[in-house]
């Protein structure tokens, strides 16, 4: 990012690049210092939200008020960028194990991330998952990637991921509404 030079009467020698997460909220910290007026922010994760603010440093030590905040969202992520195809491997009248849960990268660029969203049918739960964080509110279950399987360039897909459930004696209904992003 760039922005135009601050002067003042002891001159100024640099600037404080402040950061905070997401849209609102979140608590601003500094991100870098520069001796000119831009900067490149490293290290963020794709697809995400950041706003920044600049203050500049005279040579008294003094800094000027923040400037105005300018909001970013870093390229890449996994928005509408992904399917997610489970194949049962395995059931069983109390049970069944989704073996691979293959997420594939439909968009054009990279992905570096990826989560699938489920429902489970009602009584089901979830007893078991592999090559993922799950989490699970009521028959809704979030799986996101882990470091080794989260990013995948265009077309390519991971076969990792996994899960076993169990379920009311005779209830062959088996998880629907499989979403990526």
């Amino acid at each position: 990012m760039t922005w135009t030079a601050s002067t003042d009467d002891t001159g100024v020698t640099g600037y404080d690049i402040l950061r905070a997460p997401g849209a609102s909220g979140g608590t601003f910290t500094q991100a870098g210092t520069s001796a000119t007026t831009s900067f490149t922010d490293t290290g963020l994760t794709a697809g995400t939200t950041y706003r920044y603010q600049v203050r500049a440093r005279d040579a008294a030590g003094n800094v000027s008020a923040v400037s105005g905040t300018v909001q970013v969202t870093t390229q890449g992520g996994t928005t509408g960028a992904c399917s997610a195809t489970p194949t049962v491997q395995s059931q069983w009248a109390t049970g069944y194990v989704i073996q691979p849960l293959t997420i594939t990268n439909t968009s054009t660029a990279t992905i570096t991330s990826w989560t699938v969203t489920f429902t489970l049918p009602a009584g089901h739960t979830l007893t078991g998952s592999w090559n993922a964080t799950v989490t699970t509110s009521g028959q809704t279950v979030t799986v996101r990637s882990v470091s080794f399987n989260g990013t995948l360039a265009p077309g390519a897909s991971t076969t990792s991921f996994g899960f076993q459930a169990s379920r009311p004696n005779g209830n062959t209904a088996l998880p629907s509404g499989y979403t990526c992003a």
